[in-house]
């Protein structure tokens, strides 16, 4: 059983009732919630800024409390803020020129729209109408980002104090990695920054459950891990973090609607992964089986 133990109306921590692991969830981009405010600023409709969205990924860590684990959920949209993006991710000519100054040397991601504020689509341009202010700056960062990482940080702080050390799991995902990119045919990517935020006994417990699936597997590419997990996975402090990323496919109907009969399985799988990851700590315990 789980319950909630912080709830804003932009973040959700919720965590069993026992405490019985050091695995934090994290689900950044599955929010469903548009305030007004970022509607009315809108330049696009709804529908397209649902696009941005990891569409009901949180369905897939619907059973980490009887696992065991914490889980932190972002209940406003990615079209607000981008929790998997760091606050100076930006491209300036996506900003109003007051805030230019303060961004450069932008990324791929940053100069597509795809900063800490997602400015533009493929396919359908500029999402506001104006661009980002000052004021709508603080107003999503305040609402969101901050808030979102700052209850990630509390949650696996205090995994860290219970337990010696504490495990996140970024859960996101993603669109079919098209024909060319790196990790093409790959359903499922593992990242770990090129092993910066987590040693490899939590890596590879990962990986092997992934492979389970019977799709193929990817470590770092072509996504080797975004904000979440570089801020967060400390593992010279004993906190160790993975980010994994999904293929849609796997869960969504082609109208991005889950697909009940993939959905309960893939469920089902990340229960056991969280297990698996729990048991493979080299400092844990292993509990007494019952007899038969």
């Amino acid at each position: 059983m789980t319950r909630p133990f912080l709830s804003t109306n932009a973040v959700s921590v919720t965590r069993p009732d026992t405490a019985a692991t050091p695995i934090v969830v994290s689900v950044a981009h599955a929010g469903r919630i548009y305030p007004p405010e970022l509607l009315a600023a809108a330049r696009a409709t709804r529908l397209e800024l649902e696009r941005l969205e990891d569409s009901w990924s949180d369905l897939i860590a619907a059973r980490a409390g009887e696992a065991g684990a914490s889980v932190v959920q972002a209940l406003w949209a990615r079209a607000v803020a981008d929790c998997n993006r760091a606050e100076g991710q930006m491209a300036p000519g996506e900003v109003a020129p007051a805030l230019r100054p303060q961004y450069s040397a932008p990324g791929r991601k940053e100069r597509a729209g795809l900063g800490v504020v997602p400015t533009r689509l493929a396919d359908v341009g500029p999402l506001w109408k104006r661009p980002i202010d000052r004021a709508a700056l603080a107003w999503r960062l305040d609402s969101l980002h901050r808030p979102f990482h700052e209850a990630l940080a509390d949650a696996l702080e205090g995994a860290r104090r219970r337990h010696g050390h504490a495990i996140l799991i970024d859960l996101h995902s993603m669109p079919s990695i098209p024909v060319g990119q790196a990790g093409h045919g790959a359903r499922i990517v593992i990242g770990d920054r090129f092993g910066d935020t987590a040693d490899g006994w939590l890596v590879d417990t990962v990986v092997t459950a992934a492979e389970r699936l019977g799709v193929p597997v990817s470590r770092n590419q072509p996504y080797a891990g975004g904000h979440i997990i570089r801020s967060h996975g400390r593992p010279d402090r004993g906190v160790h973090a993975v980010q994994i990323e999904i293929d849609r496919s796997l869960y969504l109907r082609r109208d991005r609607s889950p697909d009940a009969d993939k959905l309960g399985p893939l469920s089902d799988w990340f229960y056991g992964l969280l297990g698996d990851v729990a048991r493979a700590w080299p400092g844990a315990v292993a509990l007494p089986q019952a007899a038969e």
